[in-house]
């Protein structure tokens, strides 16, 4: 890309200096002249009325909670001096970063022209940054400083650009009032050539920033900072910089493109001027591989044959050249563009998200955007850089920028680096109702940060409200983004499942789980299914802490090797609901810690890297791998479906002992549900791939035996063992799972005329026709038809006696309604042998699991709530039922009989600790998710009913 480079202090007069420069007055004509010697005068005049100037102190950096490795690499005279719009750019350019003058003020309204101010500010850091110098919040606030223009501009038209200010500002150059911005995370940008006059010209930037005093989207800043919301960022945040241009300037370029059309379309924005003409190349190399012209605000339609496509593994980029030519034109910006598509399609019989039409997992972070010393505002372009680098790294290849738009610099590294991104916008305030004037405003600023980012690669979806904060209208907003931009996803509402309300409609219905990854909602047949935050796992670092001793999380770990641990198990977790549930993307919680949030994978001050980073690699690189149908959890229920569109209400079956497929749903017979479910086993000849074991008939496996898939009892031999091998290879039609057979490489267990062979696409045989073959190899795994692995004996009273060594005298009983343990013998009194005693009941969400009714309050069943096992009366909810329902596994310990798990709280067993009866997963959040006996806690003895 041809970014240009810094022009750091070129022409730059410092605050309270001036640099002399004659060549300015060249450029106009007499008017101009006249107008400008008027100006100066007033400026005089305006100073002799105040009196004399008072001194403007030194900046003078303040010192942070924590420091970052590039907070002592700051300039205190040319901060982040690169060019800070990659996406747009000019060879010509004047950074007006650095030492501003600054002072609080009453209101906005009066600017203090020709007045040195008090203070001193490093711009672009937010005022309450300790790099601002100033590291206070103001509600009002005044910036000032004097530049020059160089001579070499001299005829051009100057434009002064602002990335972003917080969140109104005022502009006055010289005294002139050039405009005002309302709008935090939008840039904007004024031309001021009117307002210029040789030598010093002043510029004072008035800034009113209420935070959550008032309605505008903030994000997470808060006047009083606490728990998950955190400073504010007032004032302006990133940089400044002027441009020459001619009069009639592209001002955005829109790039969509089009990869079946092999094109890309342009949109050139032009302002000023009469621009008759765009003319647009795209470059690779250094060589024009595709233009179009048109006119300005049309579409263009370049072609760009052969596509070099960009994708997070291969993140390609082409140079964009566009020109305006006609009256007043003469305009030339750079730029760049990935070709990729975004879109959903049916892969492997699931609604998935597809990146140019293949399924990818987007596997991602919580990536807030927060620093310690510079707050909203990375100290550097590296550290902007690093976080990135350090996700990419551990394996991510998604971020989700979490209600913060970051700096153009930000998304050109994104882009670089290959990480796609799902782009919040910035919530308002909670807790209140969104007044109309508030509505109005943020749809406004929403608009703007969806045109401003239309170009960039690596968005592929839009996030307009998260967890209900601020919300309304949600799916009016989701379709009105989606109408301003119809080329990415749309999510509604992230995290609807625990807050707000999901609008029912956009691309995505999205799950928050703390600290998960627990159950998700399934795909529907028009949105995808994501995880969109889960984790939080925390730990202190002793000296890398924002406020020592106050950092919380989700859920807290004594050490690093316990948080990788931690992190292992529930990422790990990913694999089978990519399969189970149709997962399609998770997020994770979260890169950094920010302020007293310690979540992160690195500290806040990005110096302690708090997991083993080798491990986190490792498990994130399976997760990736299971989505590319890689993989079949071990030892575990799996059901396969056919992917073959037109067939795939039917499943893999060993009904009568072949191998067929049949249409098999939750109205099936228990035999056709049990004939449909497979118990993955290690492979019989070769670990490294699987064996499918019959959940109905337990011993026997499916194997091949001339070509057909049967069911057979294990003989013991090497034959057999080879016959019942198969190795798990991503789908050949594109999504889900092939099974290629162990001993005849290069066939695949397929069905054909509702039989199941192992086969080629040779034509050698019936069962080997090339038609359709891709699709009938590959079948999607799923939820079990039959969820349980251990048979309880529907309709018989039993009762549940610990295994635990010395608590084997103890049984699950209910209390006053609580789950609890108790000591019974044969001397217990009748009331509490009765609590001790269940009916088993085939499940109340689903028969293939159990419901425990209580043999002495008829229809009140045990079930979890807020994770407690209580005893209650059905109330006929879908809710009640899926909380009373257990699914029966073989018992994780000694000759225990069964481990009962929760059937919506995944990797959530019955657990006795200290005495109380939960649902616990190993290791969380609650002490009864302890991993210290976890095994035989959640283990149970099925023994005879204490009241029969």
């Amino acid at each position: 890309m041809n970014i240009p480079p810094h022009r750091g202090m070129a022409g730059r007069a410092m605050p309270g200096h001036a640099t002399a420069s004659g060549a300015w007055a060249q450029s106009g004509n007499a008017a101009f002249r006249a107008l400008t010697a008027l100006s100066v005068a007033l400026i005089m005049l305006g100073a002799m009325l105040v009196g004399a100037a008072t001194a403007q102190a030194d900046h003078i950096p303040k010192t942070p909670p924590l420091t970052t490795p590039w907070t002592s690499q700051v300039s205190r005279t040319d901060p982040l001096p690169e060019y800070p719009r990659p996406q747009l750019t000019r060879p010509d350019w004047q950074s007006l970063n650095g030492q501003w003058q600054f002072a609080a003020t009453e209101a906005i309204t009066s600017p203090p022209v020709g007045q040195n101010l008090a203070e001193t500010v490093l711009v672009p850091y937010p005022i309450e940054s300790a790099l601002s110098g100033i590291m206070r919040h103001e509600n009002n606030m005044w910036y000032r400083r004097t530049f020059t223009v160089p001579a070499a501009w001299s005829g051009k038209r100057i434009q002064l650009n602002f990335g972003a200010v917080t969140w109104r500002a005022n502009v006055w150059v010289n005294g002139v009032d050039v405009g005002t911005h309302s709008g935090g995370y939008d840039a904007f940008s004024f031309d001021i050539t009117d307002a210029l006059h040789s030598g010093d010209n002043e510029i004072i930037v008035g800034v009113y920033s209420p935070v959550d005093a008032a309605g505008n989207p903030i994000g997470k800043q808060r006047l009083n900072p606490s728990g998950i919301f955190y400073t504010a960022s007032s004032g302006i945040w990133q940089t400044v910089w002027l441009e020459p241009t001619t009069p009639a300037h592209i001002t955005r370029l829109d790039t969509t493109p089009d990869v079946p059309a092999r094109a890309l379309d342009v949109v050139a924005h032009v302002g000023g001027g009469n621009a008759q003409n765009v003319h647009a190349e795209v470059i690779a190399g250094g060589k024009v591989v595709g233009s179009a012209d048109g006119s300005p605000g049309s579409h263009l339609r370049i072609p760009v044959p052969n596509a070099h496509l960009w994708s997070p593994d291969d993140p390609y980029l082409y140079d964009l050249r566009v020109s305006l030519t006609g009256t007043g034109g003469g305009d030339v910006v750079g730029g760049y563009v990935g070709m990729r598509s975004i879109g959903k399609a049916v892969v492997g019989g699931v609604l998935r998200p597809v990146i140019n039409g293949k399924f990818v997992f987007q596997m991602g972070t919580l990536d807030q955007g927060y620093w310690p010393d510079g707050i909203y505002t990375a100290p550097t372009d590296d550290a902007l850089k690093f976080d990135l680098q350090q996700e990419k790294a551990l394996g991510f290849n998604m971020v989700r920028k979490h209600i913060k738009v970051e700096p153009a610099r930000w998304f050109y590294w994104a882009d670089k680096l290959g990480l796609m991104v799902w782009q919040d916008m910035p919530a308002m305030r909670t807790g209140t109702d969104p007044s109309s004037a508030d509505r109005a405003n943020f749809e406004s600023e929403l608009h703007r940060v969806v045109d401003q980012l239309k170009g960039i690669t690596s968005i592929v979806q839009w996030i307009p409200f998260n967890e209900g904060w601020g919300e309304y209208d949600s799916a009016r907003i989701a379709d009105l983004v989606k109408s301003w931009d119809p080329s990415r996803l749309v999510d509604n509402n992230s995290g609807s499942n625990c807050c707000g309300t999901d609008g029912g409609n956009g691309d995505v219905v999205d799950d928050h789980i703390y600290v998960g990854p627990g159950q998700t909602h399934l795909p529907t047949s028009s949105r995808v299914a994501v995880l969109g935050e889960y984790g939080g796992l925390g730990l202190r670092v002793s000296g890398h802490e924002w406020s020592p001793g106050n950092g919380f999380s989700y859920e807290m770990e004594p050490d690093s090797a316990t948080l990788t641990q931690r992190y292992v198990a529930i990422t790990g977790q990913l694999r089978d609901l990519i399969t189970t549930r149709g997962l399609s993307a998770s997020v994770y919680t979260e890169p950094t810690d920010v302020e007293n949030e310690v979540n992160g994978f690195y500290t806040y001050d990005r110096r302690v890297q708090k997991m083993d980073f080798a491990q986190v690699l490792a498990v994130n690189n399976s997760v990736k791998t299971a989505a590319q149908g890689q993989y079949l959890p071990i030892g575990s229920l799996t059901s396969f479906k056919v992917t073959t569109p037109g067939y795939t209400d039917r499943s893999l079956s060993l009904s009568g002992g072949l191998g067929i497929t049949a249409v098999v749903n939750t109205a099936s017979s228990e035999a056709a549900r049990r004939d449909a479910t497979f118990w993955v086993r290690s492979g019989l000849a070769d670990p490294s791939c699987v064996s499918l074991e019959s959940r109905g008939a337990p011993g026997q496996f499916l194997r091949h035996f001339g070509y057909r898939a049967r069911r057979d009892a294990n003989d013991g031999s090497s034959q057999f063992a080879q016959d019942a091998t198969f190795c798990v290879r991503s789908g050949l039609s594109g999504g889900g799972s092939s099974l290629e057979s162990y001993n005849y490489r290069g066939r695949y267990l397929r069905h054909i005329n509702s039989e199941v062979y192992i086969s080629d696409d040779s034509g050698a045989n019936a069962w080997d026709a090339p038609a359709g073959f891709a699709a009938d190899a590959t079948w999607s795994p799923t939820t079990p038809w039959w969820r349980s692995g251990a048979d309880l004996p529907t309709g018989q009273a039993k009762s549940l006696q610990v295994v635990t060594p010395g608590y084997t005298d103890r049984y699950l009983r209910h209390k006053d309604g609580l789950g609890y343990t108790d000591v019974v013998n044969a001397a217990a009194d009748a009331g509490l042998k009765g609590d001790a005693t269940f009916i088993i009941r085939a499940g109340l969400a689903d028969s293939s699991c159990y419901s425990f009714e209580s043999r002495n309050y008829s229809g009140h069943y045990l079930r979890h709530q807020n994770f407690r096992i209580r005893k209650d009366p059905r109330d006929g909810s879908a809710l009640f039922d899926q909380d009373a329902t257990f699914c029966a596994q073989p018992g994780r310990y000694g000759s225990g009989d069964v481990t009962l798990a929760s059937y919506n709280e995944i990797g959530h067993n019955i657990r006795h600790y200290a005495a109380q009866v939960w649902v616990a997963s190993n290791g969380g959040p609650s002490p009864c998710d302890s991993p210290s006996s976890y095994d035989p806690d959640v283990t149970w003895h099925l023994a005879a009913p204490w009241t029969p």
